[in-house]
């Protein structure tokens, strides 16, 4: 088990979930963009990073029917699964690394991140994350990225961190992909203590 890996299997198999710093009751923001892009919800949806969060409970409850959820920890995904309970056989669960895992071409229309790619502090990291961006997501497809914004904190479960503004994270995707908004947000942790986000969200060409 490589240290990544390691790490996250940890985090999940010694920590409730809703005791992580990036936990949310509900992720209100996310589902706001997702539900305001006209889209529609006959649409297949990835959530990169998802693990145990709580927005694939809330895209099954509104209807949305064909949602992944990948993770690099099969016990946080076990934590989300349990917690759907039988609902959990509506989801498509991939376990595995996002800068090297093989997901099929075209295959997105929405694609979900938040907080995995600003732990991606090495740059062929980030190039083969949009890779996979453009390798999997259809063409027009809705990239939904969130990341620590530039006053936010500067490492995550002890682990360093990128920060970036809503520029500097477009510039990593590409101008070829259309910036459609960028969205702050005060994300409060379960410690008392809060983190500045920034979501970006741009059209694939």
């Amino acid at each position: 088990m490589d240290g990544k890996k390691s790490h996250w299997e940890n985090v999940y198999e010694t920590k409730p979930a809703d005791s992580v710093s990036w936990f949310q009751p509900h992720a209100d923001q996310s589902l706001k963009i997702i539900e305001s892009s006209g889209l529609g919800k006959k649409v297949s949806l990835i959530d990169v990073g998802g693990g145990a969060s709580t927005l694939v409970d809330d895209l099954l409850d509104r209807g949305y029917d064909d949602v992944s959820v990948l993770d690099l920890s099969a016990s946080a995904l076990k934590v989300a699964q349990t917690r759907l309970g039988t609902k959990a056989d509506k989801v498509k669960w991939l376990v595995g690394d996002i800068t090297s895992i093989e997901l099929p071409a075209n295959a997105y229309d929405i694609w979900h991140d938040r907080a995995v790619f600003h732990f991606l502090t090495d740059e062929k990291d980030r190039h083969a994350y949009v890779e996979q961006v453009m390798r999997s997501v259809r063409p027009n497809g809705l990239v939904i990225v969130a990341t620590f914004a530039e006053d936010g904190p500067e490492k995550c479960s002890g682990l360093p961190v990128m920060r970036y503004n809503a520029e500097t994270l477009h510039h990593e995707f590409g101008d070829e992909f259309e910036l459609l908004g960028k969205e702050k947000e005060v994300h409060h942790t379960p410690f008392g203590t809060d983190q500045q986000f920034i979501y970006c969200y741009c059209r694939k060409p």
